[in-house]
């Protein structure tokens, strides 16, 4: 069985090989998805919008390497499907 480490690894080339169009998170996406967990648990105050500002800088990270280093066309409209998603979220 392969160790936890080559499974991550591969898991970061993405699936298919071909075609890339799922990868495990990268650490921007991590940090993203971390930032939601704790706003969502913590319900209103100084952490919670904390944890917003974090999530919020942490998916738009994400979505500019995704946008300007994605390995595809697909990964890219990814990026700049979810850039914009994110900037009229906050405007509206």
């Amino acid at each position: 069985m392969p160790a936890l480490r080559d499974l991550y690894r591969r898991g970061q080339q993405g699936w298919p090989s071909r075609f890339v169009l799922v990868q495990l998170p990268n650490a921007p996406l991590w940090v993203g998805l971390g930032g939601i967990v704790v706003a969502r648990a913590i319900g209103d105050g100084v952490v919670h919008d904390g944890a917003r500002i974090v999530a919020t800088a942490g998916l738009a990270v994400w979505a500019v390497l995704e946008l300007l280093q994605g390995v595809n066309w697909f990964r890219r409209a990814l990026g700049a499907a979810f850039l914009v998603s994110l900037i009229v979220s906050r405007l509206f």
